[in-house]
């Protein structure tokens, strides 16, 4: 059984799992499909992504997947430490542009839910960061999307070093007020 922390935002939520430890090392369960049923993600999963990111203050985000391929995604932290922001995307929401902002590390064996309909980004707080997730659907260039990591609209508060390092692609992605979003109230 692992433990489901929710939020005043709907739909994400904070897994807390268990670690085994002794003088070899550790032993950690970090997805099993019945338990995370019992805390309410059905999602399938299809895909893992594995990212290193070499410099602290790294941001990669705000993306999401339009549908038809929109994606939950379940994110953990394998080394290092990373600021994890979901901002709700759904068309009618109240919570609409309001984000999630939550500190995940290697050593916590906490993982983070974000289902279809928010946008999802990080920043590194140490160097050398490797991040897994886990999606519900392939990666679909063509229904790519973004929102701008510091637009000043969301008020997320990343950290005085962040954007150390951005992509391009990301640097150039607009701000909240020019989507139009893609999603539903259901995320779809």
């Amino acid at each position: 059984m692992i433990a489901a922390q929710r939020f005043a935002i709907a739909g994400p939520l904070l897994l807390q799992g268990r670690r085994f430890g002794d003088d070899r090392g550790f032993f950690s369960e970090t997805y099993n499909a019945r338990a995370f049923a019992e805390a309410g993600i059905g999602s399938v999963f299809v895909q893992d992504n594995h990212s290193l990111s070499r410099e602290k203050g790294t941001v990669r985000g705000l993306h999401f997947q339009r549908p038809p391929h929109a994606q939950d995604k379940l994110i953990r932290v394998a080394r290092g430490r990373i600021l994890d922001v979901a901002v709700d995307l759904r068309r009618g929401s109240p919570t609409y542009g309001s984000h999630i902002a939550i500190e995940l590390s290697d050593g916590d064996d906490r993982q983070f839910f974000i289902p279809a309909g928010f946008a999802h980004g990080f920043c590194t707080l140490v160097p050398d960061t490797e991040v897994i997730y886990k999606v519900t659907d392939f990666w679909a260039p063509e229904t790519e999307g973004g929102v701008l990591w510091n637009d000043p609209h969301l008020a997320i508060a990343w950290p005085d070093f962040a954007g150390a390092s951005v992509a391009a692609k990301d640097a150039a992605l607009a701000p909240l007020a020019a989507l139009d979003t893609p999603f539903g109230p259901d995320g779809a």
